[in-house]
């Protein structure tokens, strides 16, 4: 008669534990297991510095908070953990200085956040991500697909507009005053 040997539990990581990982490479943790993801290409790396650029010059210059670049990771739930990596983000000071870390991935949620589209990008995907922002208490996310050439505004999944080439990407309540030219995150 032979016996049955259950497989062994599955261990899941935490996002400090992920943390504490070197060379990985990049990935998410979702609900405490490492996802791989692809290095960001050449299109998207410029896109996500001219956004970032943007908006920084804009925090700098009214000393409205801090934005984060380079695939910063944000957890967007705990027990099991998700951390989220996020091609750019702005957060105020008031929220930073909410931080209950000053070591690791961020653990408040900023007001706004940027997903530059890559060619694999499902949109139940990238429906998911918002959900997640949206739900710990990010305002606004602009989707950015490079493309077509066109930044989609999401206030909520259903609160959601597009800018094309010849507008402008306004900051909204979140960042009052702040504009950007479409046209300009595109230009080679």
């Amino acid at each position: 008669m032979a016996v049955a040997i259950a497989p062994p539990t599955e261990k899941l990581i935490t996002g400090d534990e992920l943390y504490r990982m070197p060379g990985l490479g990049p990935c998410e943790l979702i609900d405490g297991r490492i996802v791989p993801m692809s290095p960001t290409n050449v299109t998207r790396a410029i896109i996500e510095m001219r956004i970032a650029a943007a908006l920084e010059n804009f925090a700098r210059a009214h000393q409205a908070g801090k934005v984060l670049v380079g695939e910063a990771g944000l957890f967007t739930r705990r027990d099991p953990d998700r951390v989220r990596v996020v091609d750019a983000l702005f957060i105020s000071n008031e929220r930073y200085g909410q931080r209950k870390k000053k070591q690791g991935y961020l653990d408040v949620a900023p007001e706004l956040v940027v997903e530059v589209l890559s060619p694999d990008d499902t949109m139940v995907e990238v429906t998911q991500k918002l959900r997640e922002y949206f739900a710990i208490g990010v305002k606004l996310a602009w989707v950015i697909d490079s493309e077509a050439e066109t930044v989609f505004a999401y206030r909520s999944l259903t609160d959601i507009r597009e800018f094309k080439e010849g507008d402008v990407l306004p900051g909204d309540d979140v960042l009052p005053g702040f504009e950007v030219a479409v046209r300009s995150l595109f230009e080679e």
